[in-house]
């Protein structure tokens, strides 16, 4: 869960202590775009160039694990997968910064290069997400192959380390809203999910590694071009809870089949899907939505779950129930 010391000034104090590290003066122009489970700031240096600086928060990703996330960038970039910022290292040749304020505070810092592009828009959706499924598909394939060094860790975003009370974003049963009624609609669901994922199983062609935060947010669109960024997240999962994570907070749109069709349509454009796979799809979107509960429950404070509310969980009750009643054949 976040600290609650968490914020865009602290972050920034360690930011700023960070720059000495990739060889910059650090009153050096610093834009906050993002406080979620990090923060990342825009660099604007002083020839010109800009990157971008990710501070992470305590407790939630090792030393070690930052290097992992760093290493499959890397691998994906040397062999064409995807398009994805490369990271910088530090002067002396680090992957991962870490730095320390005067009151004893330690923070992991990584760099990467800064990539144009904006958040794809509603009017480009479907074509967007034929893309997306292609991109999936190929880091799908990646992920099967890949075969990282000793030492590879990453999260695992199963049904328990995801759904259960003590889940990597805390419990759903804490978020915003969710009341006896509520809780007991969404438990009811979070049973069924539970039943069906046991019986769909982890066979190595099911479950690996995954980006696991292709959010319409992590992804930037400059002319025909899609490039993924922030693989924070990344660790093994279901490769279908890709698709799940690409639907984040926007689940309950009425467009959202119409994304899915386009998605799966550009996913068989590069690798097979088997009609269990799709069949499944409903429950990976709703793992995702009930995920995103617990997230918002547990990240009150940030600007994203304060906009999504209270209602997120009242909408998310009706897809419950939604699922609850679906027929899957």
């Amino acid at each position: 869960m976040a600290d609650p010391k968490d914020s865009g000034g602290i972050f920034e104090d360690f930011a700023r202590a960070a720059l000495p590290l990739y060889g910059l003066d650090s009153s050096t122009p610093l834009t906050l775009l993002n406080v979620s489970e990090n923060a990342t700031f825009r660099v604007d240096e002083a020839d010109g160039g800009r990157s971008v600086l990710r501070v992470h928060r305590t407790d939630y990703h090792t030393l070690r694990a930052i290097e992992s996330e760093l290493a499959w960038i890397t691998a994906l970039r040397e062999e064409g997968v995807v398009e994805t910022p490369p990271f910088l290292p530090t002067q002396a040749g680090a992957m991962v910064g870490t730095v320390t304020l005067p009151n004893g505070e330690m923070r992991h810092v990584a760099r990467f290069a800064f990539v144009e592009g904006v958040e794809p828009t509603e009017d480009r959706l479907v074509e967007d997400f034929m893309q997306l499924g292609a991109i999936t598909a190929r880091l799908h394939i990646h992920g099967k192959s890949w075969r990282p060094k000793a030492g590879f860790t990453r999260f695992t975003w199963d049904f328990e380390t995801a759904l259960g009370p003590q889940g990597h974003w805390g419990s759903w049963r804490d978020g915003m809203a969710v009341g006896a009624e509520e809780e007991a609609i969404l438990g009811r669901c979070a049973a069924r999910m539970g039943e069906r994922l046991a019986s769909y199983g982890k066979a190595p062609d099911r479950f690996g590694l995954v980006h696991a935060d292709m959010r319409l947010a992590n992804l930037l669109v400059n002319g025909p071009q899609v490039t993924v960024i922030d693989f924070d997240d990344c660790g093994f999962s279901w490769f279908m809870y890709d698709l799940g994570s690409s639907l984040s907070f926007i689940e309950h749109e009425p467009y959202v089949p119409a994304l899915v069709d386009s998605w799966v349509t550009g996913y068989r454009t590069v690798a097979p899907l088997s009609r269990e796979e799709e069949v499944e799809l409903p429950t990976f979107i709703m793992f995702r939505r009930l995920l995103l509960v617990a997230w918002i429950g547990s990240h009150a404070s940030t600007d994203l779950a304060q906009s999504m509310g209270e209602q997120y969980t009242k909408d998310s009750c009706r897809l419950a129930e939604e699922y609850l009643a679906r027929s899957f054949n």
